[in-house]
């Protein structure tokens, strides 16, 4: 039976507002991690941000949290190397996930950091969702599959959130929603509903955030 995936909709206007003020409170850069020892202790719900090198990752965090330099964007794809854990006041953890697929690194650094983020996925108990970043141009690649596999196999809820939809016309989102519509029957960790986002723009953001908060 083929599961439909829909745009989620847009938050109530008290929930947006709620959301909206917990982010505008204190967001602060905890700690980067390289190893698993060197995770924060589980005392919290935490959401994680995984995407291609070059997804966006970046902007749409520093977008959610309307901070510019929270955390660090660069046109060079795969910069970042680490787990970066944001605090999102007492209320959760905010995750930044290393880029996978294309990186001007080492093959054996990137081993190192896919490896460590395979570990976490399977490993952190108070992660409530993965939020897959897929590039609204170019739609669900065969890497994306790789960690959407990973995230059947851990049991970890993930939504695909699509970056960059300013970058299309507004009848050019159709065909990509369906092309991720389809890919994602494949995936049954997947959560049944697609956030469509432009960090540029503002687009879903209210959205984004208004899901966050409600995963308590």
């Amino acid at each position: 039976m083929k599961v439909a995936f829909p745009v989620a909709p847009e938050p109530e206007a008290d929930v947006a507002e709620a959301a909206r003020l917990l982010f505008a409170g204190p967001v602060d850069f905890l700690k980067g991690v390289v190893a698993m020892d060197g995770l924060p202790p589980a005392d919290r719900p935490e959401v994680c941000f995984a995407g291609r090198s070059n997804a966006g990752k970046s902007s749409l965090i520093n977008a959610l949290t309307g901070r510019k330099g929270l955390a660090r964007a660069s046109n060079t794809p795969g910069r970042t190397q680490e787990i970066n854990y944001f605090t999102l006041g007492e209320h959760s953890y905010l995750v930044d996930l290393p880029g996978y697929g294309f990186a001007k690194a080492p093959v054996t650094v990137v081993a190192k950091w896919q490896a460590l983020l395979k570990n976490y996925l399977a490993g952190r108990p108070t992660l409530r969702r993965a939020f897959c970043l897929i590039d609204s141009r170019h739609g669900v690649k065969p890497v994306d599959h790789e960690i959407m596999t990973l995230l059947d196999k851990s049991a970890v809820p993930f939504q695909v959130v699509l970056t960059k939809a300013d970058k299309l016309g507004p009848n050019a989102i159709k065909p990509v929603l369906e092309q991720v519509e389809t890919e994602l029957q494949k995936h049954p960790a997947a959560f049944p509903q697609i956030v469509v986002t432009s960090s540029e723009k503002g687009q879903g953001i209210a959205t984004l955030r208004a899901i966050i908060a409600g995963l308590d």
